[in-house]
Parts: C-alpha cells; sequence; structure tokens
C-alpha cells in the first residue's frame, strides 16, 4: 500500500492498494448519514447494500446541472448535513460531480473520491478540482473543494476494458512528458496494453506523486498547476464538439500531438520526440489526429478555455521532456497551421 499525502485547502491522503470494501465500511461508521454516487454501470458490480444511493448515467453525460440538481434534491430528502458526508464511486465524471455536490450543498460537506478508472486514480480524483460541463465549454462551472481521502482499489482496473484502460494512459503518458520521463521509458518497453496493464501500480503512483507535488504547490491553478493541462486545450475542444462520444483520454491523445506540433513550432522541440510519442499512443489504440471539425469552431471552443485571457489563445507546451513551457498569446495563423497537421 502507497500513500500520497496532497496539501490543499486542507490535507488529505491518496491510498494506493486499499481495499474499496473497507474503507467504505469504515467512512460509513465515521458519519451519520453517508450519501454513494455511482453510475449506473457499476450497480451490478458493487452490490451495495446502503440505505442510501444515487445512481447516475454514465460517462460526461451526468455532468450537468440537471443531474447535480437531482442529487441536491435526493440530498434534501435525506437530510444530508454538514457532519455528513458524500462518497463518489466511479470515473472521473462521476468524482466531479459528486465532489461538486459536495462543494455545493450546505456550502460545503466532506466527500471522498472511490476512482474505479485509470484516468480518474491519475488525474480526475486528485487536486480538488470539481465541476460539471455546460453548452459553453467542459468543465467551465465548478468549485475547489479537495475530498477528504482518495482511496485507489487497484483492483478496479482489472474489469476495465481495454478502451478505458488506453484512455487513462493518455493522461499518464501527459504525465510523461511534462515531468516524468521515466512514466515514457516503462511505457516504451510495454508491448502492449496487456504489458503495460502490469506496470500498473508503478504508473499510478508516479502519476499521482506528480499532480500532488504540483497541487500542493498551487491548489487553485495560479500558474504552474496549468502544467496539468498539457494536451487539454485542444482535448476539451475535441471533445466538446464531438458531443462527448470520445473518451476523455482519446481527445487528450490528439490534445497530446497538437501540443507537441504547437510546441516544435514555437519552441524548436525536436520533432523526434514528437514521432516517438505518436509511436506510443498508436500502440496503445489511442488517436492522434481527428478529421476535420472546422477550424473556426475549435478556435471559438479554445477561446472560451479556462487558459485563455481575454480570448487570447494560451497552451502547455515543451521544448524538452519534463520542462514545460507557457505559450502566450499564441498566434492564431500558427494555431490554425498546427491543426491542418493533424486533421484527416
Amino acid at each position: 500500500m502507497v500513500e500520497i499525502e496532497v496539501e490543499s485547502e486542507h490535507k488529505y491522503t491518496v491510498i494506493i492498494g486499499a481495499e474499496w470494501r473497507s474503507s467504505l465500511a469504515g467512512i460509513k461508521a465515521s458519519y451519520s448519514k453517508v450519501l454513494i454516487v455511482a453510475p449506473e454501470e457499476l450497480r451490478s458490480q458493487l452490490e451495495l447494500s446502503h440505505p442510501y444511493i444515487f445512481y447516475t448515467t454514465n460517462g460526461e453525460s451526468q455532468k450537468n446541472s440537471l443531474t447535480l440538481e437531482k442529487i441536491w434534491n435526493y440530498l434534501g430528502e435525506i437530510q444530508l448535513g454538514r457532519s455528513d458526508a458524500i462518497v463518489g464511486i466511479g470515473g472521473g465524471a462521476t468524482t466531479d460531480l459528486a465532489g461538486f455536490a459536495a462543494a455545493t450543498w450546505l456550502r460545503g460537506v466532506a466527500w471522498f473520491a472511490f476512482p474505479t478508472t485509470l484516468s480518474a486514480m491519475v488525474d480526475a480524483s486528485v487536486g480538488g478540482k470539481t465541476g460539471i460541463n455546460s453548452p459553453a465549454g467542459k468543465n467551465l462551472i465548478g468549485a475547489f473543494h479537495s475530498p477528504s481521502a482518495v482511496i485507489v482499489d487497484l483492483t478496479f482496473l482489472d474489469s476495465l476494458s481495454d478502451r478505458d484502460f488506453s484512455a487513462g494512459l493518455a493522461e499518464v503518458i501527459k504525465v510523461g512528458l511534462i515531468a516524468d520521463p521515466e512514466i515514457l521509458e516503462l511505457l516504451t518497453e510495454a508491448p502492449t496494453i496487456f504489458a503495460a496493464r502490469s506496470s500498473s501500480a508503478e504508473l499510478v503512483a508516479r502519476s499521482i506523486r506528480v499532480k500532488a507535488d504540483v497541487v500542493s504547490r498551487d491548489f487553485k491553478e495560479g500558474e504552474l498547476r496549468e502544467i496539468l493541462n498539457f494536451g487539454h486545450t485542444f482535448g476539451h475542444a475535441l471533445e466538446k464538439i464531438r458531443a462527448y462520444e470520445l473518451r476523455h483520454g482519446e481527445a487528450v491523445s490528439v490534445g497530446l500531438i497538437y501540443a507537441l506540433y504547437l510546441s516544435e513550432a514555437l519552441l524548436s522541440l525536436d520533432p523526434a520526440i514528437t514521432r516517438n510519442v505518436i509511436t506510443m499512443l498508436e500502440k496503445f489504440t489511442l488517436p492522434v489526429q481527428t478529421k476535420d471539425l472546422g477550424w473556426e469552431e475549435f478556435l471559438r471552443v479554445m477561446q472560451s478555455d479556462k487558459k485563455s485571457r481575454a480570448q487570447q489563445l494560451r497552451f502547455i507546451g515543451i521544448d524538452r521532456i519534463a520542462h514545460p513551457v507557457w505559450l502566450e498569446s499564441v498566434p492564431i495563423e500558427a494555431a490554425r497551421s498546427v491543426y491542418e497537421r493533424i486533421i484527416v
């Protein structure tokens, strides 16, 4: 078992290798009332004997104001109070939603994250960002509200589909590119998804250590934390334009290549790095291109990204492995030129 401390508005622990049922039993014993939020697809797997469960739809479709309002209404029905807690069990969309419900109910109640996907384990459940999507964009409505603990039961990965595991690897590869080259070495040596699965524990721990370090130094994304969005500006735009039919990690995979091409153009990044990352992503069946969905639409969505300032395009790039660089006021023509490199 590995424990990683995170400093935010309060200190909490990410426990890797815990058993989720016993951990949940401990939480239930510590609070008089606990609401569990979980996606419908986990109903049979969880088999929870628990009085208060709110099942959501699956994936990004749950992250909206309608679902949130239903959770609020249910919280009111069960009279969940300030000394009670919420538990989110599921992928990143579920932990985002459960955390935001906890942040907004009674101006903030305790909550716990039980991530069940690789992407949620290494990214969404750690860091205290909670939120929902809206027609304006992804995660534009939210709050910083850290969990009381994150329980990472790696056995959830045993039943995770290859597609979902690969989608999580995109987030892991992102961490390797911005901070931990050893991650890239491990994945370069893994010839298949099956081989990568055998390194899950180390990949998860390395990724969480990086995120915990960054978040502890910059909880509310003053600047440093923005490096965690490497590949996400274009990736989020692709998710929204494709109406969330892609997994988050699949959209990020294309976004990573966009960010690397942009880094070649503006930071003189060695193109060999991009070629190696393309090979790695394709090995794990992740996309590296997108069909042409209209540059103007991508531009509009990227200009509304959380990192943009006065509609100026801002990206995170790298000029070498593990050395992120902030790209301010990226010329639109440069951004468009890179877009033309990744469309098919």
